[in-house]
């Protein structure tokens, strides 16, 4: 019977071949072949399968700072899969990173509610809720993501910065230590605690702090600016105007570092290098003729 199908098909426009037709055709390959046609059946790729290239082209997009396209490639993903709770995530930090905040964290918040054990998804929340100044449920979430991974550096980190935003530095001190203890080179906790023994009165703590900044990341200015205020704390000024010396070498645009040897430098009498650094300050940044 396919035979016959085949036969009747001859001659005619393969387009228009109706389906049942079809099915007889598929049955006769070899006379297909004899006869010289061709035709290709395209395979049925899954939806999960589209949705993972998506977003993986996405992710470079985003890695690569193109974060309207990100975006556009992270759309598709969970159009193709809506239970894709990376991209959910993924797409809330293009989000973040384009300043939109709100967006950013209905997108954790959905990347939560699909996967309720994404340690990642409630970080990147608490960030958002952190620059909001939201620092209790940034607080929060920070928790929570260190209740699915005890070893989450990041989440001590972070946490450690908004207890300092909500001026609790004990507890602060607390977390930053917890994350040196898990990554002895994290030079951003390292800072975060200087911060916090300098805010207690613990000059000489922030000090062995802000030090261990400037071993692991030498070309930090901001840390040489950091410790050149503790040295000016204790009365070392010229320990701290060889740090923020060292910090206009390594940024010669860091207008803040001009502005405080300027305060210095006046403090010693110096009213030559005083008048010189502000008026490079200012230079800079003009704000700084308002202080």
């Amino acid at each position: 019977m396919a035979c016959e199908r085949v036969a009747l098909a001859l001659g005619a426009d393969m387009r228009k071949i109706p389906g049942h037709i079809w099915a007889g055709l598929l049955g006769c390959g070899a006379i297909i072949i004899a006869l010289g046609w061709h035709f290709t059946i395209e395979p049925i790729v899954p939806s999960g399968q589209l949705a993972k290239g998506r977003f993986d082209r996405g992710r470079a997009l985003f890695k690569a700072g193109e974060y309207d396209r990100a975006i556009a490639e992270f759309n598709q993903a969970i159009r193709l899969d809506p239970t894709h709770a990376k991209a959910h995530h993924y797409r809330g930090w293009a989000y973040e990173r384009k300043g939109d905040s709100d967006r950013a964290i209905d997108d954790y918040t959905e990347a939560i509610r699909l996967n309720p054990q994404y340690s990642d998804a409630y970080n990147s929340r608490g960030v958002a809720y952190y620059e909001r100044r939201d620092y209790d449920r940034a607080i929060a979430d920070y928790g929570e993501a260190i209740r699915l991974d005890p070893g989450y550096v990041d989440a001590y980190h972070n946490r450690g910065r908004a207890y300092c935003g909500k001026e609790k530095y004990t507890e602060a001190i607390a977390n930053f230590s917890q994350a040196i203890r898990l990554n002895p080179r994290d030079a951003g906790a390292y800072s975060g605690r200087g911060l916090a023994y300098s805010k207690k009165g613990n000059v000489e703590k922030a000090l062995a702090d802000l030090s261990e900044v400037i071993q692991l990341k030498p070309d930090s200015a901001k840390a040489y600016e950091s410790r050149a205020l503790q040295y000016a704390r204790q009365g070392e000024v010229d320990k701290a105007i060889n740090d923020l010396s060292e910090a206009i070498l390594l940024d010669p645009k860091f207008a803040r570092a001009y502005y405080t040897r300027s305060l210095i430098y006046a403090a010693k009498g110096d009213r030559v290098r005083a008048q010189a650094d502000r008026d490079k300050a200012i230079a800079l940044d003009p704000a700084l003729a308002k202080r």
